[in-house]
């Protein structure tokens, strides 16, 4: 593993800015994913479009779920410790208070978090290298997830217009 200190190689660097441009940093083709969320109350997180479509609640949670998946892949951990019960998507059962919105807003927040330092400790080499479990390279994993993040952003996008 790389040591903390060590600035990271061109190809992390490229691979973060992407990370970072479909999650939170502006970007040329609009909202990112955290752009989409700014100022969305529970009452609309938890509005379906249409009835057995997705509401943003379970986007947002879907979301930070393939994050920690990703991160999990990339260090090798084992599963089971994403904060819910349950994997890829989650059902939204309760009402939303505008607390629990936020608290579901927080978890996506530090799943990105621990996903970005996952990748700064991944070796240059390994990138091109699939993890453990993995039949995808650990860049093409990288891509995936940021290319994941601007689909769901999208998506959140439309949803927000339908609803209005």
């Amino acid at each position: 593993m790389r040591a903390s200190h060590q600035r990271p190689g061109p190809e992390t660097r490229i691979l973060m800015s992407l990370l970072e441009e479909a999650y939170s940093r502006k970007a040329w083709h609009g909202p990112n994913l955290k752009g989409t969320l700014r100022g969305l109350t529970a009452d609309i997180a938890q509005r379906r479009p249409a009835t057995g479509r997705h509401n943003i609640w379970e986007i947002v949670v879907h979301a930070a779920y393939w994050k920690y998946a990703v991160r999990r892949r990339l260090l090798g951990e084992k599963r089971g410790s994403f904060p819910l019960k349950g994997s890829n998507w989650f059902r939204c059962q309760a009402l939303l208070t505008e607390d629990s919105w936020k608290t579901t807003v927080a978890l996506l927040d530090k799943e990105h978090l621990l996903l970005r330092e996952a990748i700064l400790k991944i070796p240059p080499a390994a990138l091109y290298t699939a993890s453990a479990g993995s039949k995808t390279t650990n860049m093409t994993l990288i891509c995936g997830i940021a290319s994941h993040d601007l689909y769901h952003a999208g998506q959140i996008q439309l949803i927000k217009r339908l609803l209005r």
